[in-house]
């Protein structure tokens, strides 16, 4: 048998250790884990990386640990609002979509604006509208209603207050506010895949638009290079065009997934200031999750037994 593999993000940013209890990381690497149960499953049975990164987000989105779908943070008008995309590195066919309420499962709408439509990116009201006619599932408010992340939201309203009124003092750090999931992956088949779903940062207003959604920011998937789904603070991802800068670096300058990993998320991306982390995999089943905030949730498993799941650097 051919050899396969998948890697999975939960997010990456301040995750203080000193605000991680035993109990709440146990969680984290139980979601982790059976994300990569659910892909692997898939994977060695002789499945698609399609098909694995699909359900491993699935996993993710239904984990109200993790900020996308059902864990999804509140907008600055106490609302939900979703965005996901996913890419098949085998003909470059991708579907995205952004601002979306009530989806049970928007990377399986991404999916089917790849396979059952003319676009690639739908929005708001246009992408609910498409996923009444491929009958995907819907949630009421009340199954995204997160007690924990709607005090997030308080906190960083209470937080805007404190800017606003010019009395900050002490800790001036603002509160955590990202947090993203996704999914890359290899086949049997030597075809390579990327899957990736938010809720966007916390407190966002104006109908903003992280990197998450956006193919060749925080997602992008070709056989001929690699496959990326990017984590972190979405603005300086879009500004640098992470994924495909990515598959770029390998396609153009011929670095290996790691010196083209590396080079963007430590030198690149910090030299704007950008935050966060991604997960690589290339057709050879190479893997990489380089990030460059204080933790990433991140986890991989390889077709010769091998896996690994983290938080902090190792």
């Amino acid at each position: 048998m051919s050899q396969f593999a998948i890697a999975i993000h939960g997010g990456a940013g301040a995750i203080p250790r000193s605000g991680m209890t035993t109990e709440k990381e146990a969680e984290y690497r139980k979601g982790l884990e059976e994300a990569l149960l659910a892909g692997n499953t898939i994977l060695s049975s002789g499945g698609s990386a399609l098909d694995a990164v699909e359900a491993a987000v699935k996993k993710l989105e239904d984990d109200p640990a993790f900020n996308a779908g059902r864990g999804a943070v509140f907008t600055n008008k106490g609302t939900i609002e979703l965005d996901s995309s996913i890419m098949d590195g085998k003909n470059l066919m991708a579907g995205a979509v952004t601002g979306i309420k009530n989806i049970k499962n928007p990377v399986s709408l991404a999916r089917a604006v790849m396979e059952k439509s003319e676009h690639v990116f739908l929005s708001g009201l246009g992408a609910m509208e498409f996923a009444e006619k491929m009958q995907l599932e819907f949630a009421p408010d009340e199954y995204f209603f997160i007690q924990e992340r709607y005090d997030q939201l308080l906190v960083a309203k209470e937080y805007d207050k404190v800017i606003l009124d010019h009395a900050v003092t002490g800790n001036n750090n603002p509160p955590s506010k990202k947090g993203t999931v996704g999914a890359v992956a290899l086949d049997i088949h030597g075809n390579i895949a990327a899957a990736t779903s938010t809720g966007g940062m916390t407190n966002k207003k104006f109908g903003r638009v992280g990197d998450s959604p956006v193919i060749g920011a925080g997602t992008y998937a070709n056989n001929a290079t690699c496959a990326i789904s990017c984590t972190g603070h979405g603005e300086f991802f879009i500004r640098s065009v992470v994924a495909h800068d990515i598959s770029c670096l390998m396609e153009y300058k011929g670095l290996t997934l790691k010196e083209a990993c590396d080079n963007v998320v430590y030198q690149k991306l910090v030299k704007i200031g950008g935050e966060g982390g991604l997960v690589a995999i290339d057709a050879k089943g190479n893997i990489e999750m380089p990030f460059n905030s204080e933790g990433m949730f991140r986890g991989m498993k390889k077709s010769n037994g091998e896996m690994y799941v983290g938080i902090y650097p190792d």
